[in-house]
């Protein structure tokens, strides 16, 4: 499991302090934040934002200026003379806001795949209820594996990212079941070719590239997938959206 090096909990009618609690299942949502460099910048940090605001409304966790508060206790926490390559997340439910940082991990250079039959409760949303995921993953060396999700022979996502899949230089994203994170939704606003199709388990072998993206991993490529057996056949469109990604990266304003 990930070492915290941050780890926060505030009530929400006061914004005292209280006993730190990650809320990993817990009735709640949470976002997590790639933050780089010095000073620091975040990520996509409007999008992820906007996404937790969209979502506690959905869940009813409608608390006076909770948008307002985040945002303070982020500020609060962020120590702006570090050096980051970190993960911030936000977590919150009824009771409290919770805030932590981790070191982002350094992956391998061959990633793989395990395919495990599971969709996330209510998967459309960053909800909190990821103990049979966490399960699987801390059996895992998550610097060189990850879990996919499917369900009904439809794959879904990883146990952390979102995953697109190319054939002959056209890219695919699976259609629905699952939650669209906010680097997906960059690319897909990008790249504006992104064609939504069920990706069947027994259709692996068709694909040249199997490529996961989301704000822990950024643009990784996979390498294999043990059963079924898949193994890559092209760095041409992965190489192409790293580029893309490491220029966002570069563009991004620093927080303040």
């Amino acid at each position: 499991m990930a070492i915290l090096l941050l780890k926060k909990s505030y009530r929400h009618k006061d914004l005292k302090e209280i006993k730190f609690h990650d809320l990993w299942n817990f009735y709640g949502v949470f976002t997590t934040m790639r933050i780089i460099g010095k000073p620091p910048k975040i990520l996509f940090f409007k999008e992820h934002i906007e996404n937790l605001i969209r979502s506690l409304k959905v869940y009813k966790i409608n608390k006076k200026n909770i948008k307002k508060n985040i945002l303070r206790l982020i500020k609060l926490n962020l120590n702006k003379s570090k050096r980051f390559d970190h993960l911030l997340r936000v977590a919150v439910n009824n009771k409290m806001i919770s805030i932590s940082l981790r070191k982002r991990l350094k992956l391998k250079k061959k990633i793989g795949l395990k395919l495990i039959n599971y969709k996330r409760i209510e998967p459309e949303y960053k909800n909190l209820k990821y103990k049979k995921i966490m399960n699987y993953l801390k059996k895992m060396d998550t610097t060189k594996s990850d879990i996919v999700l499917y369900k009904n022979k439809k794959i879904l996502e990883t146990g952390t990212s979102n995953l697109l899949f190319v054939k002959k230089n056209k890219i695919y994203s699976p259609i629905n079941n699952f939650y669209k994170g906010t680097t997906l939704k960059f690319f897909i606003k990008k790249l504006k070719k992104i064609i939504k199709r069920n990706i069947l388990i027994h259709s692996l072998n068709e694909y040249d590239e199997i490529i996961i993206i989301g704000s822990g991993k950024g643009v990784v490529s996979v390498n294999f997938i043990d059963k079924p057996y898949w193994k890559r056949k092209s760095l041409k469109n992965y190489r192409i959206l790293l580029k893309i990604y490491k220029k966002e990266i570069s563009n991004c304003s620093i927080y303040k």
